[in-house]
């Protein structure tokens, strides 16, 4: 386990990190957008991806989150499905391999729901039949960084806060045709914009970056969908600058999803070993 320091508004907030790995391992203006003929004002169209997305119902996904600080890169990836309906979905996290080679890491199942993260084969200290229950409104990060992968929802959520956007043009993604956009978005706008499910963890990370405003690329297909973002994060560790870059993929859409969440009883409750 490592601990992450976010530097914040008025001080500097410890934060346990569940899955960490740093320690052992120009835009066109809001007001005067570039013109976008096939999908509208560009604005409008990042920041209706959540609704978009809910009224797709559910999708797989793919995510990649990537880790930088002085001469160290780790890449942690995931794989599951997302039900933006009833807000709640299902990763599997692949950690990287351990840099002394000593230990095959396992997978982690992640599960996401409306203010919690649940895990299950966390690691050294937690059974293996038992899951470890986050509180993602009590992290400075609101978890879009803490948990190896940024909720695919709380992804597209964080576009609602869109300040500068331009329509970059057409790409291609998974054999469909896709719009580009650029631009940044800020927390705490996006945390007061957000749907209920989504608003307080939000909130959490608006107060927990020194810096609101996170850069991103969204590709949206010809109905309006979110198909890919990916969102650059900073933050501090130990007095040392870290860059976060978070990807998330989605497609199959209307996949089933199947989540179960942990009974208390299968909710860990002891102490979790370094």
């Amino acid at each position: 386990m490592v601990v992450r320091q976010h530097r914040v508004k008025g001080g500097a907030v410890a934060v346990t990190v569940v899955v960490g790995l740093i320690a052992s391992a120009g835009c066109s203006g809001a007001g005067a957008v570039d013109g976008d003929q096939r999908g509208g004002d560009p604005v409008d169209a990042v920041r209706r991806a959540a609704d978009v997305l809910a009224a797709a119902g559910s999708s797989k996904a793919r995510t990649s989150m990537e880790m930088a600080t002085g001469g160290t890169r780790v890449t942690i990836r995931g794989e599951g499905a997302y039900d933006f309906r009833k807000h709640v979905g299902r990763l599997k996290v692949l950690l990287p391999p351990d840099p002394a080679g000593a230990d095959k890491r396992r997978p982690i199942t992640e599960l996401f729901a409306p203010g919690a993260l649940y895990m299950k084969n966390r690691g050294a200290g937690v059974p293996a039949d038992k899951w470890v229950r986050v509180d993602t409104t009590g992290l400075a990060d609101g978890n879009l960084v803490t948990g190896g992968a940024t909720d695919p929802l709380a992804a597209a959520e964080l576009l609602r806060g869109v300040k500068d956007v331009a329509y970059v043009g057409q790409a291609r993604l998974g054999g469909d045709d896709v719009r580009h956009y650029r631009g940044v978005t800020d927390i705490g706008r996006a945390a007061r914009a957000a749907s209920p499910h989504a608003r307080a963890a939000l909130a959490a990370a608006a107060k927990g970056f020194t810096d609101d405003v996170v850069a991103f690329d969204a590709y949206l297909d010809e109905r309006g969908r979110l198909r890919k973002v990916r969102h650059r994060f900073n933050f501090v560790n130990a007095g040392r600058s870290v860059a976060v870059a978070s990807t998330t993929l989605l497609y199959a859409f209307g996949a089933a999803v199947e989540v179960r969440l942990p009974a208390g009883r299968d909710i860990f409750a002891g102490k979790i070993q370094s």
